[in-house]
């Protein structure tokens, strides 16, 4: 904290000519700060952002002054944080009722002063968690590694000090019109909950059309409360709840054949409570990409729905279904955006360091002809013939060779990759385990991402440079050589994970959490003092 002190040379010099330090200025005492001032300086000390713009700016008032322009800020910034939690924030951490009751029973300087640097506090504290997500990726989960940019305070008090209030709270908002469709996701499910929720739930282990009785009813029920059905006094399973059921299972990424089978009546069950979770976890990450470029095109992978999508001008020109790492820690596919700068056409497959000393390496100690598709290498890429290797006289740790598959068919890579290189080792790529994709759950990777089409998706990213993207791919792929195709102009590439998103109507759409990082990341949250409508009050 700043300290109030009379200087050793001044206490030598006469009375009428006295001098103080204050807020490491040397001040003479007809100069002396009002209590305002020095309250203000003393409040802020503690932060130098705050304290540089009160110091640099004459200790002119922002929010509690007389003009009309500080009116005009105190009233829409305590308007803006009365409705943080319409945001999913920790309104705790703004406490509108004690700064309003600090304004109102304000009677020194001082008080007042009080309030105007924690009216600043609230300020930032509000638009750092409304712009960029009140809690840090990183420490949520380790899969999280995704870069977020914090607002500068020395701009942010710039521009309340400059422009119009609403409209600089407004812009903190995130400019996704995904964020906006979210919170109103999260209105409406706040208000079915009010409501009593979606009914009771369905208790059957599966229902099909033609059967009727009380659990049709229920299912019937329930579709009409999720806002699948009109109102309806049927009580079989006829055609119109066949085709509900087919627009929530499209919506939650099952199979969409019209029957409420057990994995279907698993989700139809989950109540407004869950989905609020999940739409509350998807507001926050919306959050943490605010200052991230989509780009008018790019790849979006969102790992619980197991789908990759070319957008462009926020439209989806292509998609395909993509397999992700399995549900092992070390295997889960990280969050993060990268740009994607070229395919290799007949790639080799250069085994991770992980794979090998885990998985293969024991294997060539018990037989060294195992995994003989492999070929060993030493650090300069050459190959070593096997019979020179004693396997079994390396550890883990000390194992000096690398091994790699050759292009072929049956390559693990298939017979491209898309590559945007990054320290995680992460890239998409073709496969010939084509099998894996006909499944609803598609964890089985060691973390990057197989894509079910990956000529075409090759094809869709070659049509911007390519008078003939599919003859052009054929001519490298047909060498059998490996070979490097570099992409005229980057493509930013989002690995995400949305397991509650808006569709392309709108509507909300939800996925499981595969990984278990939305439930870490609502914990988190709740830390920071976000709470459910239900115990908000």
């Amino acid at each position: 904290m700043a300290r109030l002190t009379v200087s050793a040379a001044a206490r030598g010099l006469l009375l009428s000519a006295s001098f103080v330090v204050f807020a490491g200025q040397t001040l003479l005492a007809q100069e002396f700060p009002s209590p305002f001032i020095q309250t203000i300086a003393i409040e802020a000390a503690e932060d130098e952002a705050i304290a540089a713009f009160y110091r640099e700016n004459g200790y002119r008032t922002l929010w509690t002054g007389a003009a009309e322009q500080d009116s005009a800020r105190r009233a829409a910034l305590l308007q803006a944080l009365s409705r943080a939690g319409d945001h999913a924030l920790p309104t705790a951490r703004y406490d509108v009722a004690k700064l309003t009751a600090m304004l109102t029973t304000a009677q020194t300087e001082g008080d007042r002063a009080r309030a105007e640097v924690a009216l600043t506090r609230a300020y930032l504290s509000y638009a750092r968690d409304v712009s960029t997500g009140a809690t840090n990726p990183k420490s949520v989960d380790p899969g999280i590694v995704r870069e977020i940019g914090r607002p500068d305070p020395t701009l942010l008090l710039a521009q309340m000090q400059a422009r119009n209030p609403a409209e600089v709270l407004h812009g903190l908002l995130p400019s996704s019109p995904r964020y906006a469709q979210l919170v109103r996701a999260k209105l409406a499910l706040e208000a079915s909950m009010d409501q009593g929720g979606w009914g009771t739930v369905v208790r059957a282990k599966s229902l099909a059309p033609g059967d009727t009785g009380d659990a049709v009813v229920a299912l019937r029920d329930r579709l009409i409360a999720m806002g699948y059905l009109s109102r309806s006094a049927t009580q079989s399973y006829d055609a119109t709840i066949e085709n509900a059921v087919q627009r929530f299972q499209l919506d939650h990424g099952l199979v969409a054949d019209g029957a409420a089978g057990e994995g279907t009546l698993a989700e139809l069950n989950i109540g407004p409570d869950a989905r609020l979770k999940s739409v509350i976890v998807a507001i926050e990450r919306v959050r943490w990409m605010h200052d991230t470029p989509l780009g008018d095109r790019h790849i979006w992978v969102n790992i619980p729905d197991f789908t990759a999508k070319i957008i462009d001008q926020g439209k989806v020109t292509f998609e395909t279904r993509s397999v992700v790492g399995k549900d092992v820690t070390a295997q889960h596919t990280p969050e993060f955006s990268d740009m994607m700068a070229h395919m290799v056409i007949n790639p080799s497959w250069g085994v991770p360091r992980s794979i090998i000393v885990n998985e293969y390496l024991p294997l060539l100690q018990r037989n060294p002809n195992a995994v003989s598709h492999l070929q060993v290498i030493d650090n300069r890429g050459r190959v070593v013939p096997r019979g020179s290797v004693n396997f079994a006289g390396y550890s883990s740790r000390t194992f000096p060779f690398g091994l790699r598959q050759p292009p072929s068919n049956g390559n693990a890579l298939g017979l491209v990759k898309f590559m945007f290189p990054n320290v995680h080792n992460i890239y998409l790529h073709d496969t010939p385990a084509k099998n894996l994709f006909s499944h609803d759950v598609r964890a089985y990777s060691h973390g990057c991402i197989r894509l079910a089409d990956p000529f075409d998706f090759a094809y869709a990213l070659l049509a911007l440079q390519s008078d003939d993207p599919q003859a052009e791919f054929a001519r490298h792929l047909k060498t059998g050589n490996e070979t490097t195709v570099r992409l005229e102009q980057k493509v930013p590439v989002h690995l995400v994970y949305f397991t509650a998103y808006p569709g392309a109507k709108g509507q909300m759409t939800y996925r499981r959490d595969i990984y278990g990082r939305d439930a870490k990341l609502f914990q988190a949250l709740e830390a920071a003092g976000v709470v459910l409508p239900s115990v908000r009050g």
